[in-house]
């Protein structure tokens, strides 16, 4: 059973996401970009390229400030989207990425260089982003 936060679990969700194009319902379906995932103490670079997650890796600080924007949430707020998947089979509407987005006055999506363009990626592909956690309904998961 993968445990979330950890890459193996991005790398399981990945699989599936990858696998299945129904799971691709965003923005027309591709998406490119270089995502930074702020989760507690944990960081993760997600790559996406057309209409696959290419490639998802652990990573630090430096690395994240070389990503197009970054979604960072309080590790609770993580663990309470990823439990609202893992029982609705998909997000509810008060835990998509882009509710929680709206919820904060300033967001969770940031440019890690005040870059507004890069910025916007998150909004342009956040049903991309959304989709790829909705993958995660189809992976056992054990919250850390």
């Amino acid at each position: 059973m993968a445990v979330f936060p950890s890459k193996e679990w991005f790398e399981e969700v990945r699989e599936v996401y990858n696998s299945d194009r129904s799971l691709h319902s965003g923005g027309g379906g591709a998406c490119d970009t270089t995502a930074g995932f702020s989760i507690g103490d944990r960081r993760y670079r997600i790559e996406f390229a057309g209409l696959e997650c290419a490639e998802v890796r652990e990573s630090n600080d430096a690395e994240l400030a070389e990503t197009d924007f970054i979604i960072e949430m309080p590790i609770e707020s993580w663990k309470a989207m990823v439990r609202d998947v893992q029982e609705n089979g998909k997000a509810s509407s008060s835990q998509t990425l882009n509710s929680l987005d709206l919820g904060l006055e300033d967001g969770i999506a940031h440019s890690p260089v005040d870059d507004q363009y890069k910025q916007d990626l998150f909004y342009r592909y956040n049903q991309n982003f959304q989709d790829f956690f909705n993958a995660s309904s189809r992976v056992e998961t054990t919250l850390e």
